[in-house]
């Protein structure tokens, strides 16, 4: 078992041992790049140096008479150019000694792992934070087009009630028009109606007005036909009579309403009426009429 004066300096020996790991890591690498250094610089020799001498260009001279030709001299024989040494390999560069890997301290490691907590954590926070961000604005985002969506349903439906409303008002106009229009139609009709009854009334009025005043004439001439007038008469004076009849016109009675002041004339003329019956019947039934008031004078 593990003491427990033991456990508290765990962290730091793992933290020791990361240390020593990337150290040999990093002796292992620079060996590795030295070994690579020497090999390339061992198989490439220098390169040798290149002379060159320049020349200026002859100058042109008069051309001279040329000289007779002298037999040709032995040439010496040339001098073999020396053989090239071989490149002499360069010596290793002695290795570089291990850089000191300094052995961490343990508040420091503490300290650095703290740091990195705490920076993991931010980062996690932020992150956390970032997303929390997004979340809000995918959310505020969402109900903000929600609203929109929702204010367009509104205003559809307000467009909508409007030209409802509009078309009702409308159509009320039209029935209340078409109302008035049927009732000022209807008016007129019953204007013209009673117009027309009035005028077939009168018209009606009239020719039975006509027919009894023609009836009343030929019961009239009839009386007159037989009226014997007194010798004395002076003037034209006027008797008028009631007279009581049956359909058939027989005469039931006479009756003297009105007295022409000449009782003779009287007398003449209701023994007239009485020699009458049956007296003209009216072209027209209904024209009948039981008593009948009769004027008489003696000039008409």
């Amino acid at each position: 078992m593990v003491k427990e004066s033991d456990r508290p300096h765990a962290p730091h020996r793992r933290t020791r041992g990361k240390w020593i790991a990337l150290a040999l890591a990093i002796l292992v690498n620079l060996a590795f790049v030295g070994v690579l250094v020497f090999s390339v610089t061992w198989r490439n020799p220098p390169t040798p140096a290149v002379s060159a001498e320049l020349y200026a260009p002859p100058v042109r001279t008069p051309p001279k008479p040329e000289p007779k030709p002298e037999p040709p001299k032995p040439e010496p024989p040339k001098p073999e150019p020396p053989k090239a040494e071989p490149p002499k390999p360069e010596p290793p560069e002695p290795p570089k000694p291990p850089p000191k890997v300094e052995k961490p301290d343990p508040d420091e490691a503490e300290i650095a792992l703290k740091a990195r907590q705490q920076e993991e954590r931010k980062r996690r926070e932020q992150e956390e934070e970032r997303k929390r961000r997004e979340q809000e604005d995918k959310r505020a985002e969402a109900e903000k087009r929600k609203r929109e969506a929702e204010e367009k349903l509104k205003a559809d439906a307000k467009r909508e009630a409007e030209i409802r409303e509009r078309q009702q008002r409308e159509m009320q106009a039209l029935r209340e028009q078409a109302d008035r229009e049927t009732k000022a139609r209807a008016e007129a009709e019953a204007r013209a109606k009673v117009a027309a009854e009035r005028a077939k009334l009168q018209a009606e009025n009239a020719a039975r007005a006509r027919a009894e005043a023609d009836w009343i004439r030929r019961i009239q001439a009839k009386v007159r036909g037989n009226v014997v007038l007194p010798p004395d008469l002076a003037g034209n004076p006027e008797a008028i009579f009631e007279v009581v009849q049956l359909p058939t016109g027989e005469i039931l009675d006479v009756q003297l309403r009105k007295s022409s002041g000449v009782r003779s004339y009287d007398d003449a003329v209701q023994r007239a009426i009485l020699k009458s019956s049956p007296l003209p019947r009216p072209d027209r039934p209904d024209l009948f009429q039981r008593t009948l008031t009769l004027k008489f004078r003696p000039v008409d």
